[in-house]
């Protein structure tokens, strides 16, 4: 891959008052919709969970706690193709750390992963052992947080593999491991495939395991002929299809993401919005709102849509699926070694059986209690032991 420039720098945010004065006075103002007409979900994100956003928002939330937080950590910017690619990059003080690179998702951000930061880096503090230390790289993808915003198009996943290869050859790294949720499980599934010098192998917490006729059938909500299959394909195919004809974002932002400007002109619409990802991860925030956290707490949601908001990226981060051309969930053909982790709230569980077609050289796979789609931010501990577990192999 070419870079204009393969200088690092420092990088630390700072966001000014003005913005976050700015910011509230939006929240306050903001002109909400009429109560949904069904006592579930089936509508999207509650009325009742809104107003109790708005509130919060307004009077309580603190974006200055989770600012400091960010530059507690190493931050750096560099152009990659053209673009700047913000990061953090911690480096374990353990000598045999293996090099990893983590990669968010939508709607989330780097936001997600700083809960794994210090039991990744400092393993010896947090219940682990020293061989078990990562140095950490997270990088903001094109047109999230503070990496550049693509102004041309082609900057989908293929693209971004490529230049995470880069950024770890330009950190140094001449052995890495990658990890991926969401968006980050295609990327790290196509760095796999790419198969750059020093990649060892990757971690996925959201597996791309699915026959591609069975995705594509459930895709377009064709009814898929499950004759032979064991009942737990029977259970991915139905979670499948539930989620494919049920949630909506996907296919708005993958056919005309720049209608969707409202989102960076309201800040509540943008939390609604990015709140209505999937079922059980919204009942798992609304619960937060409602004074019962689980695994996400309301900060652990606002500094993410905070930051969606300050860096005005609701559009530039939806047209990641205008721009994708994979399936999310089809297997892709990757040969080098695997960990797989299922969480029992993601989309879909990845049935073993598919695991192993898929990923013939699978070194991993473990099926946890808990846990759901943003599962290193909601179930951190136990997706830090399944990295250490799912990853040490390839030490």
């Amino acid at each position: 891959m070419s870079a204009t420039s393969g200088a690092i720098r420092p990088f630390t945010v700072k966001i000014p008052e003005a913005e976050l004065r700015d910011l509230r006075a939006r929240v306050v103002s903001a002109r909400l919709p009429g109560k949904e007409t069904v006592a579930d979900l089936s509508q999207g994100t509650k009325l009742e969970t809104v107003e109790r956003i708005v509130r919060y928002w307004a009077s309580e939330f603190d974006w200055r706690k989770v600012e400091a937080k960010l530059n507690s950590y190493p931050q750096f910017m560099t152009e990659i193709d053209g673009l700047d690619i913000h990061f953090l990059h911690v480096r374990s003080k353990h000598e045999d750390a293996l090099p990893l690179i983590v990669t968010h998702g939508w709607p989330g951000s780097i936001i997600e992963q700083l809960k794994i930061i210090d039991p990744l880096v400092n393993p010896t503090a947090h219940g682990g052992k020293a061989s078990d230390a990562f140095h950490v790289v997270i990088p903001s993808m094109p047109g999230y947080g503070f990496s550049g915003k693509p102004t041309t198009a082609g900057w989908g996943p293929d693209r971004i593999a490529r230049a995470w290869a880069e950024l770890m050859n330009r950190l140094g790294y001449t052995k890495y491991a990658a990890q991926g949720g969401d968006w980050g499980a295609v990327i790290s599934d196509l760095m796999a495939l790419q198969k750059p010098k020093g990649l060892v192998g990757i971690h996925t917490n959201m597996a791309g395991v699915v026959p591609p006729a069975v995705d594509a059938a459930c895709f377009v909500g064709n009814p898929v002929d499950t004759t032979g299959f064991s009942a737990d394909e029977k259970r991915a195919v139905s979670q499948l299809d539930f989620f494919y004809q049920r949630v909506g974002y996907a296919n708005q932002m993958g056919r005309r993401p720049q209608s969707l400007a409202g989102l960076s002109d309201s800040p509540v619409g943008l939390a609604a919005y990015l709140l209505d990802h999937d079922t059980a991860s919204l009942e798992l925030i609304s619960q937060a709102f409602a004074g019962n956290p689980g695994g996400l707490s309301r900060d652990d949601f606002l500094n993410n849509v905070t930051l969606y908001w300050l860096t005005d990226t609701p559009v530039s981060a939806a047209r990641l699926y205008w721009e994708n051309k994979h399936q999310f969930f089809g297997s892709k053909g990757v040969t080098l070694p695997v960990a797989v982790s299922v969480f029992p709230h993601e989309i879909y569980e990845a049935p073993k059986s598919w695991t192993e077609k898929a990923y013939p050289n699978l070194i991993h796979y473990n099926v946890l209690p808990t846990g759901g789609h943003f599962a290193a931010w909601e179930q951190p501990t136990l997706f830090v032991n399944e990295l250490r577990d799912g990853l040490r192999p390839l030490r």
